[in-house]
């Protein structure tokens, strides 16, 4: 694929509030939480997860090359659902669709169930063609974009090099941890997991920290996400089911963890609302109103300040 070749698709965050709102405009009940620990205990949290998401710097590589060694391998006769990325820009949102398209009993909106049907039995790339190709995903896609009104286009200026990011799913299937990535030709299989337990996270837990051990100590060029249940039904159910008991505790707990979650969603639908405002005509009217009003140098003055004040405490805190 070219640089260029984007189909219309633009870039995402990899943030939980627009896979949530993705999944929402889907007709999914499920959530994207950020996660910050592989431990158990922040696993745990969330159960039931039905994947992992893994946002890492992508470096070009042939499509033939196989899997380092202790990375798995390729299966050609994976019994699920596996589409390439067949454009830019595209993989967020192709992460999560090979994520559903393996999720037993799906709950989702009919354009959406119908989208898997139609691909159901088609090859990898004519998969990736059809999905990449609906018009109605890709504006849900670029709804969470956030808009830009500056076009380079036309000008002719020299093309720079940009780091690039790439996601790919982790999942169980048919009792095997695989490793789903639109990029590569067939899904990565990571070997059977133990049922008892932790399940499958056990094994993702494994082979993502791996990963992460090929990066240099400290980098910070990745982040994962948890695609899950959305617990606030679940912990209605459980509170309405308390009511008139003695628990009191759990009733307490159960009223701060549904507060807290939705304070998340509020948080979420304005982050997600800024991000489709262009915010560039705000920017240019206030810089014009400090010009006119002569305080822009002293605003600038000011601005450069602060910047460095702020990078001197930051230097000051990793020395």
């Amino acid at each position: 694929m070219s640089d260029e070749d984007s189909g219309g698709w633009q870039l995402t965050e990899s943030d939980p509030g627009v896979f949530t709102e993705l999944l929402k405009s889907l007709g999914v009940p499920h959530i994207v939480d950020d996660l910050y620990s592989l431990e158990p205990e922040s696993l745990e949290a969330l159960q039931p997860v039905h994947a992992l998401i893994f946002l890492f710097k992508w470096f070009p590589e042939s499509p033939d090359d196989e899997p380092g060694v202790g990375a798995g391998h390729y299966d050609s006769d994976f019994p699920g659902f596996f589409a390439h990325q067949t454009v830019n820009n595209a993989c967020a949102t192709l992460a999560v669709v090979n994520a559903l398209g393996n999720i037993p009993s799906l709950h989702a909106g009919p354009q959406f169930m119908d989208l898997l049907n139609f691909t159901a039995g088609m090859d990898p790339q004519t998969c990736g063609m059809a999905i990449t190709s609906a018009d109605w995903l890709r504006e849900a896609h670029n709804a969470l974009s956030p808009p830009s009104s500056i076009s380079l286009d036309g000008l002719d200026l020299p093309k720079k090099s940009e780091e690039a990011y790439h996601f790919v799913v982790y999942l169980p299937v048919l009792g095997s941890l695989y490793e789903l990535d639109g990029l590569k030709p067939y899904p990565v299989r990571h070997g059977e997991y133990d049922g008892s337990g932790e399940g499958w996270v056990k094994k993702a837990r494994e082979v993502i920290e791996n990963r992460i051990h090929t990066y240099p100590t400290g980098a910070l060029e990745f982040s994962l996400l948890a695609l899950r249940d959305d617990p606030i039904p679940g912990m209605r159910r459980r509170l309405d089911a308390l009511q008139g008991s003695a628990e009191d505790a759990e009733m307490s707990d159960l009223m701060n963890k549904i507060s807290n979650e939705n304070s998340k969603r509020e948080r979420w639908a304005f982050e997600n609302s800024s991000r489709r405002h262009n915010h560039i005509g705000l920017v240019h009217a206030l810089l014009l109103a400090l010009a006119k009003a002569g305080k822009l140098d002293s605003a600038k003055a000011d601005a450069q300040r602060v910047m460095q004040e702020r990078l001197e405490r930051q230097r000051a805190m990793e020395s």
